[in-house]
């Protein structure tokens, strides 16, 4: 039973409503918030107090992008946690693209550097005593309906993970959407590289789905924000079984993955292929690369690059 959790991005969308449905599960004595903004923070804080009528949430401020505001925010973590919900990232936009002080791009630091720092520090440290969940993505294996093709790397090489991560793998044309599940993807196998390396933790990268109610749809290029918003989510996916849900089940995913025994450390959990919600199945079964020992630990050397 994981007593104290902490989740990153947790002022708003599905990181605020996990943090809502661990609030009330019996054994929850902590929940921390890790956010970027300090007054989007303590309005969460408020909020979810209000709503769950329990006084067990605390702040930390952290901005994940940045290796220091993460070292520095780890000095407040004064005692081991349960387990930790990596939630904080998503499509960046055109600001993406940039690169930033360690060297990987915006998109890449968001989604991977403090993360990575976090939880890496924290097992140092012997801070972490139960699990870890990554929050990865269906557009790793790809999402047929919206256009988005599988992941697809020539070596998976360490050179090549890293390129994904400070953008040059993809040249002058820089999509952030397609940007975006290569990103994930890099993450997810450090996180299936670190299931193997500490077998007593558990490690497991999960979806949340095509989840209605999050900010997700805004940070997308506008022709697609605006198709998603207004015409997929309201009319399209809801005709359509299996494609969308709602902001409690997306969270869910994150809760049950890391108090749930029935799922495992080192797998990567999404919905079933050609879906974009519903249950959730083993993505290896079907996208193969994941099996990969040897590209999981590349992606792992390429992350390390770019911490210093």
């Amino acid at each position: 039973m994981n007593e104290s959790i902490l989740v990153t991005g947790a002022n708003n969308g599905i990181g605020k409503e996990a943090a809502r449905q661990l609030a009330f599960k019996k054994e929850t004595q902590k929940v921390i918030l890790l956010c970027r903004n300090h007054s989007k923070a303590e309005a969460a804080k408020k909020d979810l107090e209000e709503k769950t009528g329990k006084e067990i949430f605390d702040i930390i401020i952290a901005d994940l992008s940045d290796a220091n505001s993460v070292r520095k925010a780890l000095e407040e973590i004064k005692e081991p946690i349960d387990a930790i919900i990596l939630n904080a990232g998503g499509v960046v936009g055109k600001a993406g693209g940039k690169v930033t002080l360690s060297g990987m791009n915006e998109l890449a630091a968001t989604n991977i550097l403090g993360h990575v720092i976090l939880v890496e520090e924290l097992i140092k440290h012997d801070k972490i005593k139960k699990a870890v969940l990554f929050a990865s993505a269906e557009a790793v294996p790809g999402v047929k309906m919206l256009g988005m093709k599988p992941v697809s790397m020539r070596t998976s090489s360490v050179d090549e993970f890293a390129a994904v991560l400070d953008g040059s793998f993809f040249g002058n044309k820089y999509d952030a959407l397609e940007a975006y599940g290569y990103v994930k993807y890099a993450a997810t196998m450090w996180m299936l590289s670190m299931a193997r390396k500490y077998p007593d933790l558990k490690f497991v990268a999960m979806s949340p789905g095509n989840t209605k109610g999050t900010g997700a749809p805004d940070n997308l290029p506008p022709a697609m924000k605006f198709m998603l918003k207004y015409f997929m989510f309201p009319i399209v996916f809801p005709l359509i079984g299996g494609m969308v849900h709602t902001l409690e089940v997306g969270a869910k995913r994150f809760v049950d993955g890391i108090s749930d025994e029935r799922y495992k450390s080192g797998i990567f959990y999404a919905s079933k292929e050609g879906k974009l919600a519903g249950d959730v199945v083993d993505q290896s079964t079907f996208y193969t690369d994941l099996k990969n020992t040897i590209f999981q630990d590349n992606a792992d050397n390429a992350i390390h690059r770019f911490i210093k």
